[in-house]
């Protein structure tokens, strides 16, 4: 018997620990579910008879460490920063791992020792970092194999609402950690335009914006994501002149979002103590130069330049900026003040359900012709449950221990998904689970 680690049962987990469960009698698995809310590790596995719930504190290395060394395989679902603790004694233990974050440099620096131990520590093997690494790679080698030579590659992906649920007139609502979205674009985006290096620094993040299209599904729009340089070597796509990942949204989003940024709410720098003492309004009010509490929403207009009946300022009025509500909360940064206001809003409800899109968009020169192939991925979530950035997110995941615990990869030392033997695999079986790409072809 296979014995397999998942520690963390939060929401991105339950459609990897699914596949696990019923794969688990045929494989000859047992699977435990880790997490430090014991409730929700057992509500993840629902009393299979291949599974165990485990209460874990992650931050005790005693404790980590013999969790561990009793598995066969280890699947981190922890943030991000946390893995490096996991990959630690998956050295010592010589344990294989799984985790769907970028790779840090402090994982990086793990990769003569992980070859050492004769281990696999297999990064960026979710959604995006993950499925984009494998359908990419797929496209960029098929255009190589018949002499191709890419001179664009272009890929953005975003969690969005479906559109039958699209309710809401900022078009969004959260279907993965509201932290991370908060904090989206508070670092500088670096890619490459025509052959030239180019910088887009926070400030300017949210008004940089790049228009698209996506067959049957309308318009989006995308905000340049962190480096997109250092996928040019992985992808081996040196021949290419534009080089750019983004994140997608839909059209208006940025000009919106980068309002709120303008007030200084999505500021994570710095405490505000007492917060449970002021209103939502008190709390705009702060940030807002000028003064007089009755004039606030007037104040808000002049310092972004808004009308008061724009749709701008009327999508800010309709999040509760400017009521009398209490904060529920005594110390807590701005940013987690605007998450907890957005996730009243935001929230996705029951029986309504969330959508993937992704694109790549790759120009090549092949002979004397220029083509662009486009390939498109749109994923509906099943429910509240089995969103599609759950499937999306965990089903690479769950099928690359599959093939791991087979042997079928051979792979060691701290990888990102972008050989034949993970990108082949793992995409035959995510079109069984519908997740399956459309291809369109154009000579330019």
């Amino acid at each position: 018997m296979k014995n397999i680690l998942v520690i963390g049962a939060g929401l991105s987990s339950s459609y990897l620990i699914k596949y696990l469960l019923d794969h688990s009698s045929a494989e000859n698995w047992h699977i435990t579910v880790a997490d430090a809310d014991i409730l929700q590790a057992q509500q993840k596995i629902n009393n299979h008879p291949c599974a165990t719930a485990f209460p874990i504190n992650i931050n005790d290395s005693f404790e980590r460490s013999e969790c561990v060394s009793k598995h066969d395989l280890i699947i981190s679902m922890l943030p991000a920063t946390m893995h490096i603790l996991v990959a630690a004694d998956c050295i010592t233990h010589k344990k294989n791992l799984i985790t769907a974050s970028y790779i840090s440099s402090e994982m990086q620096h793990l990769h003569a020792a992980a070859i050492k131990a004769g281990v696999l520590f297999l990064n960026e093997c979710g959604l995006d970092p993950g499925i984009d690494h494998l359908s990419a790679m797929k496209m960029i080698h098929e255009i190589q194999n018949k002499g191709g030579v890419i001179t664009s590659f272009k890929s953005f992906c975003g969690g969005l609402v479906a559109p039958e649920f699209d309710d809401n007139p900022w078009n969004y609502k959260f279907t993965w950690n509201p932290r991370n979205v908060v904090l989206a674009g508070q670092a500088a985006a670096k890619y490459l335009e025509n052959g030239e290096l180019k910088f887009i620094p926070q400030s300017r993040i949210f008004t940089q914006t790049e228009q698209l299209s996506v067959d049957g599904y309308g318009d989006f729009e995308s905000y340049a994501n962190r480096d997109s340089l250092t996928y040019i070597k992985p992808y081996t796509i040196e021949s290419a002149h534009t080089v750019l990942r983004g994140t997608l949204r839909r059209k208006g989003y940025s000009k919106n979002w980068n309002n709120l940024i303008k007030l200084g709410l999505t500021d994570d720098s710095f405490t505000i103590h007492d917060a449970d003492k002021i209103s939502y309004r008190e709390f705009v009010s702060a940030f807002t130069p000028g003064k007089g509490m009755d004039e606030l929403e007037q104040r808000v207009c002049d310092f972004l330049e808004l009308k008061k009946n724009s749709e701008e300022f009327l999508k800010l009025q309709w999040l509760g900026l400017f009521t009398d509500e209490k904060i529920k909360v005594r110390e807590a940064t701005p940013a987690q003040i605007l998450q907890m206001i957005l996730q009243q809003k935001w929230k996705l409800n029951k029986g309504e359900l969330d959508m993937i899109v992704m694109q790549h968009e790759i120009n090549y020169e092949l002979g004397s012709k220029n083509s662009e192939v486009k390939s498109a991925l749109v994923v509906k979530g099943e429910n509240e449950v089995l969103t599609a950035m759950a499937k999306t997110v965990g089903l690479p995941m769950a099928i690359a221990a599959k093939l791991i615990l087979n042997d079928k990869i051979k792979a060691r030392g701290v990888v990102i998904p972008v050989a034949k033997e993970f990108y082949e695999p793992i995409l035959n079986e995510l079109e069984t689970f519908g997740v399956t790409f459309i291809e369109k072809k154009d000579q330019l």
